[in-house]
This record gives structure tokens, C-alpha cells and sequence, in this order.
């Protein structure tokens, strides 16, 4: 994969200009920039942040601000009462981010793997990099929580910590402050300033996207087929199919309930047990792992059997009555043993309990 993350510029840029607005900046417009300036056609480009028509209509490009959306004349704003536009199968409506993205994304993968961009492969990468980063961009500039709200708090289900400061939009949020006193400052000098922080937050948005294509595209695009291999093969280790076993480590998670999906797969008939190496030495110890329920965090299909949670060495041998164990976690969602017999035999019994 290459890499062509949009460096800072200190000699005149000739590409095609691009505008957004000034003042407090947001998660979307970050991101937007970023994705245009990876592309060869805007890798020159300079960057205006201005709120002044006159301005923006001299830029070839405008993302978040000017109240017209229209692809064919370079306009991506969301803000005005009748603009409806949504990723395909998604009802998340877009922000500017990922009104660039659904217009540049393929051009994007493409131009970072080296991929064709008619491929099958870039029309997965396309879809699953919305899914797991662009539309949250949009969710967020578009007021649209993870969850109904309103339905959790009729259900009395409260946070368990506050996470607010966790996100990237929280920490796109952090570079509008400038901590340094103002006074004396001219205006110019403050809105240069505020470019700078804001080419920061673009920066550190962009990295987060090209790092999440590069994980899809060398880690888990190619780990679908070993997946779907130890997917068919799942019945030698259990009659039902509810363990499946992997010849190495890889991001199976996701494949697998796609699989399942695609097979049809009844309730019973579900993987609860994935189990793979730690290593690829010859003698690896072996890692069992508990099958999430989608979407559900450290929810699982089933956990390891309470008896051993949190339980290691000899005495989790004794407990389990198999020899070779090493731990189990406290909560029960993976645990290991020396070898690939000791941690199918644990698999095989924790079905049973």
C-alpha cells in the first residue's frame, strides 16, 4: 500500500484551490480536506478558510459551508433545510465528509492500495471504511446518536462511564483552542493561527482514515478467504459447527457474521468458540476465544464456563480436568492453553457447561 498523506507545503501551491469556512471547525470539514488533498488532482492544492461568498466562488472546490450541494460543480455543503443525502443502503444523512467520500472514496482506495477502482476489492474496501469510520464523522456532525436516547433512558439504562472525550470528533474539538493569550494579536495573525490548528486536526483525521485503510486492506480484506476456508471446515470439531479454527491470528470477527448471514445459519448452529495460535511458532500455545454477539462488545454467545474464570496454571487444570491450561480471562471472553489439543478440548467442554 502506498502511502500518500498530505504534507505540510512550503512552496507555492498551483492545485486546484479549495475553500471552507473559517471559525470553529469540526470533525467533517477535517476530514473532507484530507481525503480531496490525497488525491493527485488536489495534492498542490491551497486551502482558504473564509465565510465570503465573493471568496469561495473563486475556489474550484468548496466542502461544509455555501449552502449548495452539487457534485458537478465541486459544491459540498449539508446545511441547507432541503438537502437528503445518504451513503448507499445507509440512512445516516452525509456531512461533508462523507459527501467527499461518497464522491472521491473509490478514487481514494484506489489511489492508496493500488487496487483498480472497478475491483471487487475496492468496492468492499469502499463500503467497510464508511461503515467503520466516515459515517460515524456524519452521525456526529449531524446530531444523530449511536443509540435512541430517549429510548434507553425509558428502559433506565444509564452510562457506565462518559466517554465524550474519547472520539476523534472530541479531539478535532481541542485544536479550535488556542491556549496562548491573544492580546495585541492582529486579526490576520489570529486567523493564520487558527489555519494552522485546523491543519492539525485535518492531519491527525486523515492519519486515522489512511490507517484504517491500510488495517482493511492488508489485514482484514485478505483474512475473509482463510476465514470462509475454516468457516466450511468448522463441523470436524464440533457435529453442530460451533467451533471453528483458525491456522493464525487475523481479523475474523466481522467475516464471521457475514458468513453465518450468507449461509443462513441457524441459532444453534452459530460459532461460540474461535480458537487460533498466539504466534506462528511451531509450538505456539493456542488462544480460545468466545464469539462476541454482534454488536455487543464483551456480550458473548457464551461465555467460558464460570468455574474458570480467572483461574490459571495447574489450577485451572484441575478445575477443567484438562492438562496445558493458562488462563482464563476474569470475564470470560478468551483464555489459552500450550497446545492446539488442550485448548480444543477446553472448547469442547465449555459447549457442554
Amino acid at each position: 500500500m502506498t502511502s500518500s498523506s498530505p504534507q505540510p507545503k512550503r512552496l507555492k501551491m498551483t492545485g486546484p484551490l479549495i475553500g471552507t469556512h473559517n471559525g470553529h471547525f469540526h470533525a467533517d470539514e477535517a476530514l473532507a480536506v484530507f481525503l480531496l488533498r490525497t488525491l493527485p488532482t488536489y495534492a498542490d492544492s491551497a486551502l482558504v478558510r473564509t465565510r465570503d461568498p465573493a471568496v469561495l466562488d473563486t475556489c474550484h472546490t468548496v466542502v461544509d459551508v455555501g449552502g449548495v450541494y452539487d457534485d458537478g460543480k465541486r459544491r459540498y455543503d449539508h446545511h441547507q433545510r432541503e438537502f437528503l443525502e445518504f451513503f448507499p443502503d445507509h440512512s445516516t444523512k452525509l456531512s461533508s465528509a462523507g459527501l467527499v467520500y461518497k464522491h472521491f472514496g473509490k478514487d481514494i482506495i484506489a489511489h492508496q492500495t493500488g487496487l483498480d477502482i472497478g475491483s471487487e476489492q475496492v468496492a468492499i474496501l469502499y463500503t467497510k471504511l464508511y461503515d467503520d469510520i466516515v459515517e460515524a464523522f456524519d452521525a456526529n456532525d449531524n446530531g444523530i446518536s449511536q443509540y435512541d436516547t430517549k429510548a434507553l433512558a425509558g428502559a433506565g439504562i444509564e452510562k457506565r462511564f462518559e466517554n465524550r472525550g474519547f472520539s476523534i470528533a472530541s479531539v478535532v474539538n481541542r485544536y479550535n483552542y488556542n491556549f496562548v493569550k491573544d492580546e495585541g494579536k492582529s486579526k490576520e495573525q489570529l486567523q493564520k493561527e487558527e489555519d494552522e490548528r485546523f491543519l492539525k486536526a485535518s492531519q491527525f483525521t486523515g492519519e486515522q482514515f489512511l490507517l484504517e485503510l491500510q488495517d482493511k486492506h492488508l489485514n482484514w480484506l485478505p483474512a475473509r478467504t482463510s476465514v470462509k476456508a475454516a468457516f466450511e471446515a468448522r463441523n470436524q470439531y464440533d457435529p453442530q459447527g460451533r467451533i471453528m479454527v483458525l491456522k493464525q491470528g487475523m481479523p475474523w470477527m466481522d467475516h464471521l457474521y457475514t458468513l453465518e448471514k450468507e449461509a443462513n445459519t441457524p441459532t444453534e448452529s452459530q460459532v461460540l468458540y474461535v480458537l487460533f495460535p498466539e504466534n506462528d511458532e511451531p509450538d505456539s500455545k493456542w488462544r480460545i476465544r468466545a464469539v462476541s454477539v454482534e454488536g455487543g462488545g464483551f456480550d458473548n454467545r457464551k461465555d467460558l464456563p464460570d468455574a474458570w474464570k480467572g483461574v490459571r496454571d495447574e489450577a485451572l487444570d484441575k478445575v477443567s480436568g484438562i492438562a496445558g491450561g493458562v488462563f482464563i480471562h476474569a470475564s470470560g471472553f478468551i483464555g489459552g492453553n500450550k497446545t492446539f489439543d488442550g485448548a480444543l478440548k477446553m472448547a469442547q467442554k465449555a459447549l457442554t457447561l
